[in-house]
């Protein structure tokens, strides 16, 4: 925060640019953006009856996991629930599958998850068809809560409240909640106020049934820039949704846990696939989202940019180090103290102004746990090694219909060439080269 500051005292005075300057202003602009929304929030209540069914599409689960993610599911008693078992043949999952009334289960061998979305909504008949990650967990009311919102017809898809499995597991465990509750605190009721809940995320999601069949044709065929891709397809039917025009919101009140990996490579895989998935979608909504939610666009938009533009903040500050342009912004702190109580003044301020300002951000999260606001310099960290540079890759790999990259047996993708996967890469290095020539 300081360096932002002292970044915009000297773009004032002469007239200097400095990415860094935007990205600040970009996250709290954002931000508070999303405050003063999800301020106005609330779930919907009153009761609402309606026929549900339950899709699961699955590859493979520890037994004992998915045995119990059929007995939560089975005990709030939908009207019924299709298991859609896609790729190798699973026996343990399908006798797993007979030990509880009422649940039906197919297997086809085509892997992927959209294709056993596909066959699961077909053997639906209910008005509301729930779709379930196989790994995720309800809590007790999860369903009752989850169907409320549908008692307003303008409804066509609800989300729930998610969260991470035993998060004080593994340093990434807690970091993957942390992000879970921002997103629950911020943005998903920002955007539900909206209306326009840009992502109703997959582990559990109820979509009317008419939305998902009028949506199943380009959910299985469409295409981006040359290329059918299997990622994001919660993502997908929320897009689709939105251009029925319909409403898509977040049910607060219904609660699920999901698992997130333990292993930094299994966990940059996942985040590499949501990078992907997520960025496509908003490059393919675009137009849609600038005539008809503006707001919207605004928040994908800076999702996309904000990586790129802390990119270009480092290779713009080695850029001036290395032909010696660099301004000193703390020179005048070490001038008036002088170099060893100038320069250590400068870094106890610029760590509490970041510490301060990180954890103003995250207050209602820090609220509830307390004991993360000592891991916020953990937490940013791995923000700023692992995720931004994740997301930076993800874009670039857009085009690349690659598998799913962390399940044995899922979908595997394609090896055909592409020219047209160039376009991601080119559109990279302009706002690279960019971000270079506007801070010469």
């Amino acid at each position: 925060m300081l360096t932002f500051l002292l970044q915009l005292r000297d773009s004032i005075e002469n007239h200097r640019i400095y990415l860094f300057t935007f990205f600040t202003l970009l996250t709290w602009t954002v931000w508070l953006w999303k405050l003063l929304l999800s301020n106005r929030y609330r779930p919907f209540t009153g009761e609402h009856e309606t026929t549900t069914s339950v899709v699961i599409p699955v590859v493979d689960e520890p037994e004992e996991l998915f045995r119990d993610v059929l007995r939560r599911i089975t005990e709030q008693r939908p009207t019924e629930i299709h298991v859609v078992i896609n790729g190798p043949r699973n026996e343990p999952l399908e006798r797993i599958c007979d030990e509880f009334e009422g649940v039906h289960w197919q297997w086809t061998t085509t892997a992927g998850k959209r294709n056993a979305v596909k066959l699961g909504v077909e053997a639906s008949t209910s008005d509301v068809v729930v779709l379930v990650d196989s790994d995720t967990i309800w809590m007790p009311g999860c369903l009752t809560e989850l169907v409320k919102p549908f008692a307003d017809a303008k409804v066509g898809g609800v989300t729930t409240h998610q969260r991470i499995l035993h998060p004080e597991r593994h340093v990434l465990t807690r970091w993957a909640d942390w992000m879970e509750s921002v997103r629950n605190e911020y943005s998903m009721p920002a955007m539900s106020v909206l209306g326009t809940v840009g992502c109703l995320p997959g582990r559990t999601i109820a979509f009317r049934r008419t939305v998902l069949e009028d949506a199943m044709d380009n959910f299985m065929n469409a295409k981006f820039l040359g290329v059918f891709l299997e990622v994001s397809d919660d993502r997908t039917l929320t897009n689709e949704t939105l251009k029925q025009g319909y409403r898509t919101v977040y049910q607060s009140t219904s609660m699920v846990y999901t698992d997130a990996p333990t292993n930094w490579k299994k966990m940059a895989k996942q985040q590499f696939r949501w990078a992907r998935g997520s960025q496509y979608n908003t490059l393919r909504m675009l137009p849609w989202m600038v005539r008809r939610t503006k707001p919207l666009a605004f928040f994908y938009l800076t999702d996309i940019a904000l990586p790129f533009l802390l990119l270009g903040a480092f290779t713009g500050w080695v850029s001036r180090s290395l032909r010696n342009t660099e301004v000193d912004l703390y020179s005048g702190i070490v001038a008036d103290h002088g170099v060893l109580k100038g320069s250590l003044m400068a870094s106890l301020i610029t760590l509490t102004m970041t510490f301060g300002s990180s954890a103003l951000r995250q207050s209602r999260h820090l609220r509830k746990h307390p004991g993360d606001l000592l891991r916020i310099p953990t937490f940013l960290m791995i923000n700023t090694l692992m995720l931004m540079p994740v997301r930076l890759l993800g874009f670039v790999r857009m085009a690349h219909n690659a598998g799913w990259g962390t399940r044995a047996g899922g979908f595997s993708g394609e090896r055909n060439r592409n020219w047209l996967a160039t376009i991601p890469y080119m559109l990279a290095i302009t706002m690279i080269v960019g971000g270079l020539v506007v801070q010469q």
